[in-house]
């Protein structure tokens, strides 16, 4: 019995020391393996932190950086001479919104004013509403007034030819804004073709199409024809909006001077003339 007993105490010992050598040689693997995988994020680390940084970099570039970029690839021979006309095209299609914006009055009032004035005050109280009025149509009515003396029909004459003087001052520096949206493209073209020539001349120096070497010159090359087109295309937007301006007040200036000849008929015929 006491032979039993010490052989089954001595039993659980040996178990008990496997199992607690086993589990000190987990532990022992299981630290070791953490310090590897800890050793390995911790060099790690900084690569994956750059690589993000990189990433978010790329991410947050705004729009002016990156046209900015595209316009320093494209060259500055071809690209500087498309900003030019981009800019001499707005500055010229801003000031013709101002000047057309500053023209267009309420003609409908001024006809309402200058009614009134020759029913109270004659032709000199006419003209001189007229005078203190901003706009084409009121000179017109002006130089219309000032004739008055000399018959109806050199009225309508004098309105028609200082018309076409106030047409003119309208359609002022337009023809410059769609020499530019013609200009624009046409020199993207030009830099487009150019470009692609000085690749060819690379690819034959390196005596070797080389992939990276073809795609970097058709890419460079094709910046200045997009530049072009979306100088051509914004300065088409202003000059469209000003096209339709100058219609608006030509149409307003023929009616408003036909209003102008049926108040003259009734003066005449009010006073007997």
């Amino acid at each position: 019995m006491r032979k039993a007993l010490s052989i089954l105490t001595l039993s659980a010992g040996m178990l008990m020391f496997t199992f607690n050598a086993s589990y000190a040689q987990e532990d022992t693997a299981k630290t070791e393996q953490t310090e590897q995988t800890e050793q390995t994020s911790t060099a790690s680390a900084p690569q994956t932190e750059t690589a993000s940084e990189e990433a978010t970099a790329e991410d947050t570039k705004t729009f002016h950086q990156i046209i900015k970029e595209k316009f320093i690839e494209g060259g500055p021979e071809f690209m500087g001479i498309v900003l030019i006309s981009l800019i001499l095209g707005l500055a010229i299609s801003i000031e013709r919104i101002i000047y057309l914006n500053l023209a267009n009055t309420n003609n409908e009032k001024l006809i309402a004013n200058v009614e009134q004035a020759l029913n109270s005050g004659g032709i000199d109280k006419a003209k001189e509403v007229c005078r203190n009025t901003r706009g084409p149509v009121a000179s017109i009515f002006y130089q219309g007034l000032d004739r008055y003396h000399e018959g109806i029909d050199i009225v309508e004459k004098s309105i028609v030819s200082y018309g076409g003087v106030m047409m003119g001052q309208l359609e002022r520096g337009v023809s410059w804004i769609s020499l530019f949206i013609a200009l624009a493209p046409m020199l993207g073209f030009m830099g487009t073709v150019i470009g692609m020539i000085q690749a060819f001349d690379a690819i034959e120096a390196a005596g070797d199409i080389s992939p990276s070497l073809v795609a970097g010159g058709i890419k460079v090359a094709l910046l200045t024809t997009v530049f072009g087109l979306i100088v051509a295309m914004i300065l088409q937007i202003f000059y469209n909006y000003i096209i339709a301006k100058i219609d608006s007040i030509t149409n307003s200036m023929e009616e408003a001077s036909i209003s102008l000849i049926d108040l003259l008929v009734k003066y005449n015929h009010k006073h007997g003339k």
